[in-house]
């Protein structure tokens, strides 16, 4: 093995180590799981400070303690550690929803409406993640979607407008849908129903949620579990456009591949005949 591994390799390990720790930190800052990690560096400073001082009950309590807590942590921790492999596993690549054009205009026009008319909206655009789950609890439409539509779906005289709807590529696949609500202890407490559902719903997968205020209407994003509030329709516009947009290489690659597909089917279509 190379003298320079030597020396490069726990200098690579403590900057991973240290990026590990740094990272699992910052994502669970802000959350009800960071006090419980708290806790557990502290036990684990007192079982430390046990073995230094030899309080052998002390000890022996705590290895049983911490025996039982891994099962434990696995069950406290289990909404972060989902989300954790989900943004690991998952693929960036959203461009569904700019792809079929004119999405993102049908859901700032609707938006722009309903803040000027005091109309709360709750839509959730579905990203990488599924939302099956949710859109079986709400009512299935499966609907192209239009500005329109969205407006008269959240009109306070309709039955349905209760819930948030889930938008998929360019439709609108269900209404009255039930999010989970944030449990982040953080949050403002100006935030109502809708906002809170917005960011429990982010906080568990890459979906995008646009809110809108029934009191105040103002227009908010929420995504990864964090809320950007009033936003004017242009911005709402910009926004939405930086979270969908496809990136150019991948862009390229699918033109390239379109382009040798229909060059093949040419060939093989005057062969044919």
């Amino acid at each position: 093995m190379p003298p320079i591994f030597l020396i490069w390799r726990p200098i690579l390990e403590v900057l991973f180590i240290w990026a590990l720790v740094y990272n699992i930190i910052r994502f669970f800052q802000g959350t009800r799981a960071i006090q419980v990690l708290m806790g557990l560096l502290i036990l684990a400073t007192v079982f430390n400070l046990a073995k230094w001082l030899e309080l052998h009950t002390v000890i022996w309590v705590l290895t049983k303690l911490f025996a039982v807590g891994v099962l434990a942590i696995l069950i406290i921790f289990q909404p972060e550690l989902r989300r954790v492999l989900a943004r690991i596993g998952q693929n960036t690549f959203s461009g569904a929803f700019l792809k079929r054009g004119g999405t993102v205009d049908e859901v700032v026009q609707a938006c722009e409406h309903m803040s000027r008319n005091r109309v709360g909206a709750l839509i959730a655009i579905e990203r990488e993640i599924g939302l099956k789950n949710y859109i079986e609890s709400g009512i299935v439409l499966d609907s192209k979607i239009s500005a329109e539509l969205l407006i008269t779906i959240f009109m306070p005289v309709t039955p349905i407008h209760d819930g948030g709807i889930i938008v998929v590529g360019n439709r609108i696949a269900c209404c009255g849908s039930l999010f989970p609500l944030s449990q982040n202890l953080n949050l403002s407490r100006t935030l109502g129903t809708r906002h809170r559902a917005a960011i429990g719903l982010t906080e568990e997968n890459d979906a995008v949620c646009v809110i809108v205020s029934e009191e105040t209407g103002a227009i908010s994003v929420a995504v990864h579990g964090k809320l950007t509030r009033d936003l004017d329709p242009e911005g709402l516009k910009r926004v939405l456009l930086s979270l969908f947009r496809v990136p150019e290489t991948k862009s390229k690659k699918r033109g390239l591949t379109a382009l040798l597909k229909a060059s093949w089917l040419n060939f093989w279509e005057r062969n044919a005949s």
